[in-house]
C-alpha cells in the first residue's frame, strides 16, 4: 500500500474530529473545585513539590512607568526561553514547567502589566506587552536571539513579538491560542470591581477556570489559585485589574502571523473549548506555511494545569 502524502494525513487526522470538553455549568466540582478542600492544600506528587521548590529569581523592571514583575530559572548564557501567560494569569503559573526546561535554558516569565505582581495601567497595548518582553529578555540575560512560548491571550503578543522581532526572536511557540475567533472574556465592555472575600478560604473557593474545565490536578488548582489572589483591605482579592480588557487593544494579530518568518509552532489541547478542532483548521490559514502542528491529548485549555509533563516533552521536543 503506497504510503499517505503529509497533506492526505492532516485531511484524514482532521476528519477524525475530537470532540471537545462541554462544559456544564450545573457542575460543582467545575463551579468551585476547590471548595472540598476547605483553605487546606491538597496533597501534591514529589515532582510538582520539587518543582515549586526550585531555585528561581524574582524581580521587576520598569517599562514606560509600570514595574513588570518577572521570574528566572536556569544559568546565563544558555539559550534563552521567555514563557508568556495567558489572561488573568501570572508567571507563577509557570512555576512548575520552568524548571524541567532550565537544564538546557535560560528561563524567565514575566506577568504582564495589569497582572500579577506588575503594576496596572490606564490602559493596555499588544506593542505595550510586545515591549514588556523585550524588557524582560533583556533583565533577564535571555542573549541576542530567544524562543518566546505564549498560551492562550500571551500567543497573542508572541505572534506579534515574532513577526515584528525577527532579529530577536529565534523560534515561536503558540500554546492554544485562539487565533482568527474574537473570544474576548464575558462582559468585557461592562466589567466589575472584584469582590473581597473575608478569608483566603473563600477566595480559593470561589476560584474557577475560564474558560471553565475540570481540575484533574487540584494540588495544581490549588497553586495557581493562590498566585493568582493578594491580601487587600477587609480580606482577600483576585491580582488582575477587571478593567484591562475594557481599556485593551491588541493591534492586528492575525494579519501579521502568516509574516512571521522564524520557526513557528501550534500546540493546543485536545479538548479546549477555545482552540476545538475547527478554530485549528482555521489557524493553520493563518500561520505560514511549516508550521508544525501539535495536539496534547486529553488536554483542556490551560494544558499546564491538567497535562503539565505532557507539555513540558512537548516543549523539550520543539526546543531540542
Amino acid at each position: 500500500m503506497a504510503e499517505m502524502s503529509a497533506a492526505a494525513e492532516r485531511r484524514a487526522a482532521e476528519r477524525r474530529e475530537v470532540k471537545p470538553f462541554a462544559k456544564d455549568t450545573d457542575d460543582p466540582h467545575l463551579l468551585s473545585p476547590l471548595a472540598p478542600f476547605a483553605g487546606e492544600k491538597p496533597a501534591a506528587p514529589a515532582w510538582f513539590r520539587a518543582a515549586i521548590d526550585a531555585p528561581h529569581e524574582r524581580h521587576k523592571v520598569q517599562v514606560e512607568g509600570a514595574d513588570v514583575e518577572w521570574l528566572g530559572w536556569g544559568e546565563r548564557g544558555k539559550p534563552g526561553l521567555l514563557l508568556l501567560h495567558g489572561n488573568g494569569a501570572n508567571a507563577d503559573w509557570w512555576r512548575f514547567v520552568a524548571p524541567f526546561l532550565a537544564d538546557t535554558h535560560r528561563v524567565a516569565a514575566l506577568s504582564w502589566s495589569g497582572m500579577g505582581g506588575s503594576d496596572h495601567r490606564p490602559a493596555y497595548t499588544g506593542d505595550q506587552f510586545v515591549r514588556e518582553a523585550l524588557a524582560v529578555a533583556e533583565a533577564a540575560g535571555l542573549g541576542e536571539r530567544f524562543a518566546v512560548a505564549g498560551h492562550s491571550f500571551g500567543g497573542m503578543p508572541t505572534v506579534l513579538l515574532a513577526a515584528g522581532h525577527p532579529d530577536r526572536v529565534a523560534q515561536a511557540i503558540i500554546i492554544d491560542t485562539p487565533l482568527g475567533d474574537n473570544r474576548r472574556p464575558p462582559h468585557a465592555d461592562d466589567p466589575k470591581p472584584h469582590r473581597i472575600y473575608p478569608t483566603l478560604a473563600e477566595a480559593l473557593a470561589r476560584f474557577r477556570w475560564s474558560p471553565m474545565q475540570p481540575s484533574p490536578n487540584p494540588w495544581i488548582t490549588d497553586f495557581i489559585a493562590r498566585s493568582s489572589l493578594r491580601q487587600a483591605e477587609g480580606g482577600w482579592t483576585w491580582k488582575f485589574d477587571p478593567m484591562l480588557w475594557k481599556n485593551f487593544s491588541v493591534g492586528d494579530v492575525d494579519g501579521v502571523a502568516g509574516r512571521i518568518s522564524v520557526p513557528v509552532a501550534y500546540l493546543w489541547g485536545e479538548q479546549s473549548v477555545l482552540a476545538e478542532h475547527g478554530v485549528v483548521r482555521l489557524i493553520r490559514t493563518l500561520l505560514p506555511a511549516g508550521t508544525r502542528f501539535v495536539g496534547l491529548p486529553d488536554a483542556h485549555h490551560h494544558v499546564m494545569a491538567d497535562q503539565p509533563l505532557a507539555l513540558v516533552s512537548a516543549l523539550r521536543a520543539l526546543l531540542a
